[in-house]
């Protein structure tokens, strides 16, 4: 199993790191260590001060793939939820003025956490999906999959260019505007549209 993700792809939160808008989807790979154990708390690393939570929706791929068409896309997953990809901002920044690889600051270990997964056929739609993410009761990130600059069935494409995808194979779709940082105590919550599919607490 691996962990693909997909960077700046939301408008908003590029302006909001002051990023460049890319030409095709920026992708990165965490390994299966990076998966947080179901039930287990996120316990904030020592060799950082800036945890950030980015709330993403998650699609897992149920069969081998290998450079499939969008239009055959949808045939390759049946099931969605909200993940949070953690990342160290402090370090990343760090390692982005030297144009060094975000590995350090993005696949350490327990920085991938996954909700409970809902049958796709339950949503009148994954091209306008609403989600949300809330911080301590309050909502902090907020968007709908029609934000995206590229679609779920298009991220899969894109991805199976690079990477055979296999069966439990999980891809992060990218976040929206509203990432912050997280703090012990703090608890988080993600909802696909009303729906609560991820409850986590932080440590």
């Amino acid at each position: 199993m691996k962990i693909i993700c997909v960077g700046r792809n939301y408008v908003e939160h590029i302006a909001e790191l002051n990023n460049e808008r890319p030409d095709e989807p920026v992708l990165f790979i965490k390994p299966d260590s990076a998966l947080l154990a179901k039930d287990f708390p996120f316990v904030i690393p020592d060799f950082s001060q800036d945890i950030h939570y980015e709330a993403e929706v998650v699609v897992k791929i149920t069969k081998v793939g290998k450079y499939i068409e969008p239009k055959f896309a949808h045939k390759y997953y049946d099931e969605v939820s909200l993940g949070i990809d953690f990342t160290a901002r402090d370090i990343q920044t760090k390692l982005k003025e030297k144009g060094l690889p975000w590995e350090k600051a993005k696949a350490f270990d327990n920085s991938a956490v996954i909700g409970t997964f809902i049958a796709k056929t339950e949503f009148e739609s994954l091209v306008d999906l609403p989600f949300s993410f809330q911080q301590n009761g309050q909502v902090v990130q907020q968007a709908t999959t029609a934000q995206m600059i590229w679609n779920i069935d298009e991220l899969i494409a894109e991805v199976s260019k690079y990477f055979m995808l296999k069966k439990g194979d999980l891809i992060f779709t990218g976040t929206p505007a509203g990432v912050g940082k997280v703090n012990p105590g703090d608890i988080l919550e993600g909802f696909l549209v009303d729906r609560k599919v991820l409850h986590l607490t932080v440590k």
